[in-house]
């Protein structure tokens, strides 16, 4: 299965994120970590140093690695230089599960308290004026658009703050999106905002109230997200040890929380992905991609990768 976090900056989307990522770890789930925010805390909310952080290998500066080896023998793609964030995979290209050894994987994964994590890589100071962030998270993107998880494994990600996360067709990539809010009148604007979003595309939108501190909390997101809220996160020392970079042992969390994250994945594990739709999806924002930025990129007619023959089930990796 695969989830995303998203929501207002400062909501605690990235706290939530490490949190059920431990709770998964915890109960002896797979599970595959990737930030993709901009702001790239994830690492440090896992347990690791800031040095340490700061020394994790990157997808973005291995975009030609990743490119190349997805791509594979696929006959409709010349290179890796005409390949964009969203080609989609045809006959002939690579899929990739979340936990196997490749090259990819070797360059770009690493083991951050006892979970597989992958970081998108930092703006950086050069890239002030002259790039984009996008640009960075499209390797997280591609690298989804070619992974076949089974279920029982789980792929979490932490995507950028605010309406930037349906900057691309990366939202349409998850199984549920958990959509972190604060009992706020801002935070339900992004929620709504979200959902607006969501609804055309059919994306499973949850929200989970964070920082909550008595029933007129409660109260107010429940009116504001109806039947969307599912769980919230009362305030705590270990949550607020968790903001702070500080990770303690999951089962130290209150039991009122550690319900709240039974319920998340009682709420993922219900899902069943489509496919095909998912497929769908994929080719959808690959061709809006493709008119409105690629082919002129590229000098190519990118509509020309899309392989109507393909389809993801049943693939070498999910037999294997």
């Amino acid at each position: 299965m695969k989830i995303a976090f998203v929501g207002k900056g400062g909501s605690g989307k990235t706290t939530l994120a490490s949190l059920f990522t431990g709770y998964l770890a915890d109960a002896g789930r797979p599970v595959l970590a990737i930030d993709a925010d901009i702001n790239q805390h994830l690492a440090v909310a896992l347990g690791a140093t800031d040095e340490e952080a700061l020394s994790l290998p990157t997808l973005g500066e291995n975009m030609t690695l990743i490119k190349e080896y997805l791509r594979g023998d696929n006959p409709l793609i010349a290179d890796a230089a005409s390949m964009i964030k969203t080609t989609p995979p045809g006959r002939g290209s690579r899929l990739v599960t979340p936990f196997e050894a490749n090259p990819v994987t070797e360059a770009c994964f690493s083991e951050v308290g006892g979970v597989r994590l992958a970081v998108t890589g930092q703006f950086e100071e050069d890239d002030l004026g002259v790039a984009c962030y996008h640009s960075k998270v499209g390797a997280a993107e591609l690298l989804l658009n070619h992974m076949v998880d089974d279920a029982g494994e789980y792929v979490v990600m932490d995507m950028t703050a605010g309406a930037d996360a349906f900057a691309s067709g990366l939202f349409t990539r998850f199984d549920v999106t958990f959509l972190v809010c604060e009992p706020t009148l801002r935070s339900v604007g992004v929620y709504k905002q979200y959902a607006d979003y969501a609804r055309d595309f059919g994306v499973r939108l949850v929200v989970i109230g964070n920082k909550v501190n008595d029933a007129e909390d409660v109260e107010f997101l429940r009116a504001q997200a109806g039947a969307d809220l599912v769980g919230w996160m009362e305030s705590s020392r270990h949550v607020r040890a968790a903001e702070r970079g500080t990770a303690r042992p999951i089962a130290e969390l209150e039991p009122h929380n550690l319900g709240t994250l039974a319920s998340m994945l009682s709420t993922v594990d219900a899902v069943e992905r489509d496919w095909e739709r998912y497929r769908r999806q994929g080719v959808e924002f690959h061709l809006r991609n493709a008119r409105a930025w690629g082919n002129g990129r590229t000098g190519e007619d990118l509509a020309a990768q899309i392989d109507p023959a393909f389809t993801y089930l049943p693939h070498p990796a999910a037999v294997s």
